[in-house]
């Protein structure tokens, strides 16, 4: 896994526009898995369009934090 924030960075960057699932710690022994598209990367944040069948929300964004701190994880799928 990246070390740095930057380098997460630059990994989530040349996956844009990919499928993956992103599995985060919503609390107490409790996960939440959503699916979707990296859409776009931000200096401080990147964004995941959610699948509508699975998702009342379309979109939803995550820190590059989360990922380091593994608050979140995201699993690209393969093609």
């Amino acid at each position: 896994m990246p070390a740095t924030l930057q380098s997460i960075k630059s990994k989530l960057d040349a996956k844009l526009g990919q499928k993956l699932m992103v599995v985060a710690q919503a609390g107490r022994k409790k996960v939440t898995k959503r699916r979707g598209t990296l859409r776009e990367t931000y200096p401080a944040v990147f964004v995941v369009d959610l699948d509508q069948e699975e998702n009342s929300f379309e979109r939803v964004s995550y820190s590059y934090t989360d990922v380091l701190t593994k608050n979140i994880e995201i699993a690209f799928d393969e093609q």
